[in-house]
């Protein structure tokens, strides 16, 4: 009998605890050393899971000195790091990007680019180059759990 060909193997998954928001930056510091230009990062989880504080360690890790903060209100915010632009952006407003202009993502995504894409379920179908997911969970008080998927989650 003939098993037929293998499936292509999954990608690597792990799970980290985080105990506070330093080891939460530090994971997402952690996680921009493997990445390069052009790679997109889709980051999930509840509201106040630490989706911002993981992006905030990656951001300074790739260079970028100002303050990051959540775009939740503007879409999405580009830092200078030191090798790439660091681009952030938050879907959570967005029911989807069918109804949005095609170029409301241009400037945060591709070449010379690393994106950090919280909420991205609104535009999963339309974000090209997705290395990594990432889902954080609450697991009491500054506790959380980090689950990593894709390319560079083996860490």
């Amino acid at each position: 009998m003939c098993a037929g060909p293998e499936p292509p193997p999954s990608p690597a998954t792990r799970t980290v605890a985080t105990a506070g928001p330093q080891q939460t930056e530090a994971l997402g510091a952690e996680l921009a050393g493997g990445l390069r230009p052009g790679d997109v990062v889709l980051i999930s989880g509840e509201l106040g899971s630490g989706k911002t504080t993981l992006v905030r360690g990656a951001a300074r890790a790739l260079g970028v000195t100002d303050p990051v903060t959540s775009p939740t209100f503007s879409i999405g915010h580009r830092y200078r790091g030191d090798r790439v632009t660091v681009s952030h952006l938050d879907l959570y407003r967005l029911a989807g990007l069918h109804d949005e202009d095609p170029a409301l993502l241009a400037d945060y995504l591709g070449d010379g680019r690393i994106a950090f894409v919280e909420w991205p379920e609104a535009g999963r179908s339309q974000l090209p180059g997705v290395r990594v997911r990432v889902t954080l969970a609450h697991a009491g008080g500054d506790r959380r759990k980090v689950t990593l998927s894709g390319e560079e989650a083996a860490g």
